[in-house]
């Protein structure tokens, strides 16, 4: 059994007063270990998170004022491990999961995520450039970068958002011929092949002006064939030059027939994402009297969140640290959980997130026209489901139970509107769940004892002929006999309700 199935499954409690805003937005922050969080949060968000970003202690052997960054290494190997098996529960088949590290533990997390992701699944090691000038105490190379570990939940899924083309790149369109087809480029009109390899590329082209037969270079051919090159001509899409009479011809591009958008770059230079320094201002502002050490620039988490998600959708950071993952998606316009460990996700996390709310204008604020609005809930970890002898927690309720077991059977997340003993329909198998008087007290044990009455009053019961039924209860007066007859399994509380 791993770590993360041994973890106790907690129940998660709102703490009201830390709450702020419009709370029903749909964005969390969580106070407690994160491998107890995760596993709290799988029922209800399993396969939901649309981007995961994380910033683990990086293992430097260093003392963090808000981590314990000086591990063994076996130990940070451990530590990692249980929570990546999580975080990929909880992602999306189209998202994507973002991990920062640096040189110390990169290789074997990328080993790890290997493992824990899928070696197909492996997009990219992003280089972040976090410094703009070297240290110059530095005792070999001066360490300017971190590595960005991308992976997706299922390769063929993801479909990563492109940046717009710069300026300068867009500027190289022009219209000198007053073309009104609009901006264009002229491109090569020939390639390194040689007319051996394609002979059907070798021919002769008449020069418009001069009437010259224009042959390519020994080592070349035309790009195109003979009869597409006579399209090209009758369509007025080659270039002899501004007078005409350039001796080899180009071939006109139209900035209306390209994708003004690119890929990414797996190298992120600092004047595009920020650098440390910036990081620290933001925070120094937001908490002057104990800024977080290590923080990241908004415009770093700016641009992962852009690639890989769009507005609505939901963010997952489970080392929060100073809050900024939270409040760059907050910003843009995404749903967010934030989960942090120890006091300082009331005194960092949740005052910043606050200003947010409030609409403050530092980071990316003004570049996304930030102006205020939203809220979230704060959550700590509350009770364990489960005792150390396995018995059901009688303070647990019917809703954190029916979402418990409905991911225990189907490994999805239930979505239900109102609480109701039927639970919905997987794989075609119908599910319900008698507990906590859900059927009214009109019945034995608030109805949850599995009775002949019991089960012709379950909700759509009668639709289901014909289906296996599943039935969670306290217990059954009905007969083995009775239950094959109405293809019903009966399981029973607590016995049956095992730990995810």
């Amino acid at each position: 059994m791993t770590q993360a199935q041994r973890c106790a499954y907690r129940l998660l409690e709102e703490v009201p007063e830390l709450s702020y805003g419009d709370t029903a937005s749909g964005n969390l922050l969580v106070q407690g270990d994160n491998l107890e969080a995760l596993k709290a949060l799988i029922p209800f968000y399993a396969g939901q998170v649309k981007c995961i970003y994380i910033d683990p202690p990086y293992n430097t052997r260093s003392a963090f004022e808000h981590y314990d960054d000086n591990l063994e290494h076996s130990k940070w190997l451990s530590l990692i491990y249980p929570r990546l098996e999580l975080l990929r529960e909880l992602l999306a088949e189209d998202g994507s999961i973002w991990v920062s590290i640096d040189d110390n533990e990169a290789h074997y997390l990328k080993v790890i995520m290997d493992e824990v992701f899928g070696r197909a699944n492996f997009i990219s090691n992003t280089v972040w450039q976090k410094k703009y000038a070297p240290s110059n105490d530095a005792k070999s190379l001066s360490e300017d970068h971190e590595h960005l570990m991308v992976y997706t939940k299922n390769h063929l899924n993801w479909n990563p958002n492109k940046i717009k083309r710069s300026e300068s790149a867009l500027k190289a369109y022009k219209n000198p011929d007053n073309d009104p087809r609009g901006p264009w480029k002229s491109s090569d009109y020939t390639c390194n092949k040689n007319n051996i390899e394609r002979p059907n590329l070798y021919y002769p082209i008449r020069q418009p002006v001069t009437g010259e037969e224009v042959w390519p270079k020994k080592t070349a051919v035309w790009r195109y064939q003979q009869e597409t090159h006579l399209n090209h001509v009758q369509n007025n899409l080659i270039w002899w030059g501004k007078n005409g009479t350039n001796k080899v011809p180009a071939y006109k591009r139209f900035l209306s027939s390209i994708d003004t958008s690119a890929p990414h770059q797996s190298i992120w230079l600092w004047q595009d994402v920020g650098h440390t320094q910036d990081a620290k201002r933001e925070v120094q502002v937001l908490n002057q009297e104990s800024p977080f050490a290590t923080p990241k620039p908004e415009k770093l988490l700016e641009r992962i969140i852009y690639i890989s998600t769009n507005p609505g959708d939901l963010v997952l950071d489970s080392f929060l640290g100073s809050g900024t993952t939270a409040a760059v998606a907050h910003k843009m316009g995404r749903r967010y959980i934030g989960i942090e460990i120890g006091e300082h996700a009331q005194t960092h996390c949740q005052p910043r997130l606050k200003k947010v709310v409030d609409g403050e204008q530092g980071g990316i604020s003004k570049a996304v026209e930030w102006q205020g609005g939203g809220g979230f809930r704060f959550y700590q970890l509350g009770q364990p489901v489960f005792d150390d002898y396995g018995s059901l927690n009688p303070e647990i309720k019917f809703n954190t139970l029916a979402s418990h077991l409905w991911y225990l059977e189907t490994k999805t997340p239930l979505n239900q509107k109102a609480p109701s003993a039927f639970l919905g329909v997987s794989q075609d198998i119908a599910y319900y769940l008698l507990y906590n008087g859900i059927l009214g007290d009109r019945r034995p044990d608030g109805g949850n004892v599995l009775t002949g009455s019991v089960l012709s009053g379950l909700p759509d019961i009668h639709d289901h002929q014909g289906r296996k039924i599943v039935i969670y209860g306290e217990s059954t007066r009905l007969g083995e006999g009775r239950l094959k007859q109405a293809n019903i399994t009966f399981k029973q509380i607590p016995y049956d309700v095992g730990a995810l």
